[in-house]
Parts: structure tokens; sequence; C-alpha cells
């Protein structure tokens, strides 16, 4: 493990574009890998956070080994990171439910936008002003997507599946803000992420049994394709966006920060036959539209900010 997590460490380095490519492609498949699991959003989200903890464990213990324990008050951070997450991850799946893996990714990678707005208000943190112009183009490709303006819009209740989707954008964005309050070591990638992982496992399991949607007991078929979802997701595709992202340049980054909503609405309507009206492809539209202004008026530097939706 430890010469896995060098070699990794060694690939962002080198080739930052192609190790967050390929973190930015994992995450691309998130929701399908979840929706060929055939499980209950509560069930999903659990088993991806679970079976993420082993090999993250030992990345952590490795990175404490090489640099030192982490001050109680960074572990706070991320173990409410974690608490966010868990609240993603279940809305974006149940918004997956409602309106389908592709346009539900769309939704929740709103939180680039949102992101520079809540860290506006909360952390005083001005954000750019072309930054602001994303806001209303968001708020539209949303409304889009509901298939308020329409009749027969994709989705067994895509107004639903809107309003999950926001919020599991907004969850997000609070976990991007609070994961960074406890990744200021940049020698630390592993630790933080395995807290938050293991804050979401914990808080899943009360609420899924609390709310009965959690299954204990799945499919073998669904063991696999969660091992696979938590594997490339949650583990490789976070770690290599985190350590590439800081080592590209700004249209880059904006460029890879479409590539997942992108894919995952053409790989979808591929592998899982889900047919978007057009206008909700409009919206779809809008929204990337927001994403590239958001990400491309940001000032970059210190912003904790992986591709995805969680995913």
């Amino acid at each position: 493990m430890r010469g896995k997590a060098l070699e990794l460490g060694r690939v962002a380095a080198r080739r930052p574009v192609e190790a967050a490519l390929v973190g930015a492609l994992a995450i691309v498949f998130s929701g399908i890998l979840y929706r060929y699991a055939d499980v209950s959003p509560e069930t999903g989200a659990f088993f991806r956070c679970l079976y993420a903890l082993p090999p993250l464990w030992l990345l952590a213990r490795w990175e404490d080994r090489r640099v030192g324990p982490r001050p109680r008050r960074l572990r706070a951070w991320a173990w409410l990171a974690g608490a966010f997450l868990s609240v993603d991850l279940l809305l974006w799946h149940h918004a997956i439910e409602a309106v389908g893996a592709g346009l539900a990714t769309v939704l929740a990678n709103t939180q680039v936008v949102l992101v520079g707005l809540i860290a506006w208000v909360v952390l005083r943190e001005r954000p750019a002003g072309s930054s602001l112009f994303a806001i209303p183009l968001a708020g539209a490709g949303v409304v889009l997507i509901s298939g308020a303006l329409e009749q027969g819009a994709y989705g067994d209740d895509p107004a639903l599946g809107a309003f999950l989707g926001l919020l599991a954008g907004l969850a997000y964005t609070g976990l991007l803000l609070t994961l960074r309050q406890g990744s200021r070591d940049l020698r630390r990638v592993a630790g933080p992420l395995y807290d938050a992982t293991l804050a979401a496992t914990v808080v899943l399991l009360p609420v899924g049994l609390a709310v009965g949607g959690l299954d204990l007991l799945p499919a073998l078929s669904a063991h696999a394709w969660l091992g696979l979802l938590a594997l490339s997701s949650q583990v490789a595709a976070w770690l290599l966006i985190t350590l590439s992202l800081p080592r590209l340049p700004a249209v880059v980054t904006s460029i890879l920060l479409t590539l997942q909503p992108v894919g995952s609405v053409l790989f979808a309507a591929l592998l899982l036959a889900e047919r978007p009206s057009l206008l909700q492809f409009l919206g779809t539209a809008a929204i990337l539209a927001g994403l590239l202004i958001a990400s491309a008026g940001r000032r970059g530097g210190d912003e904790l900010e992986p591709v995805a939706e969680p995913a």
C-alpha cells in the first residue's frame, strides 16, 4: 500500500492532467455503478463508504507515520465534513431514482457555483465578479431540468429530482468548505478523506436503519458493484484529483470540472438508456456554462475542490 501511494503521488506530480482526467472519468461512472447495483439509496451510500475505509485507513496510517499524527482540531473538521458527505450521498442517490443518473449528477455539480457564494457569505471570501453571473445561469438550468416548463420530461419525478439534486449540491458545498478546513496540511490527502468517510459511515448506519431503506444483506452482485464504486470513485478518483488539481492551470481545471456532468449524461444515455428531453438538455447546458464561469472566475490557490458529486 505504501508503494502504491508513492506511485500515485508520483503520477499526479509528473502527469497532473492525465491523473485528473483518470479521476474525473472514474467519477463519471459513479451514478451508473450505483444503478447497476440495484439497491436503495441508503444501501448504496452506506456500502460505498464502508468499502472505501480499509484502503483509506492504510493510506492514512502511512501518512501519520511519515509526518506525525493529525491535530484533533483538523480531525474534527474532517468529521463534520463526513456528516455533510452522508447527507450529500443520500440526497444524490434519491435524486438519481427520481430523475436519472445523468441529470442528477449535473444537478449535484451546482456546488461549483454554490461554493463560492457560500464561502462569500459564511467565510467572507469575496468571489470574482464574473462568478456571480453563474448563479442565474445555474438556476435557470435547474428549472429546465425539473420539467416545470414542459409535459413529459424525463424521470419518474423530475421536479423532485431537481430539488434533491440541488440540495445535494448544497450538502456537497458544506463538505468542501469543512473538509478544506481540515486539510490545510497538503502533505495529508488520505487522512482527512478517511476521517470524513468514516464519519459518513457512522451517520449512514443508524439513519438508514431508522428510515428503513438500509439493506445490510444485499445480493452478491450488488456488493461487487458497490465495492467497485468505492474503490474507483471514493478512493482512487478523489485522491488523484486532489493531488493533481493544484498543479493545473485554471483553464484546464475548468474543463475538467465539466467533464464529469457531461460524461455522466452521455454514458447514462448509452448504458442506462436515459433520454432527457430537449429542455432538460438545454438546462444541462445552462448549468455547465455556469460551472465554467464560476470556476474560471474563482481566485485559485487554496481551495480544495475535487471534481465530483462525491461522489
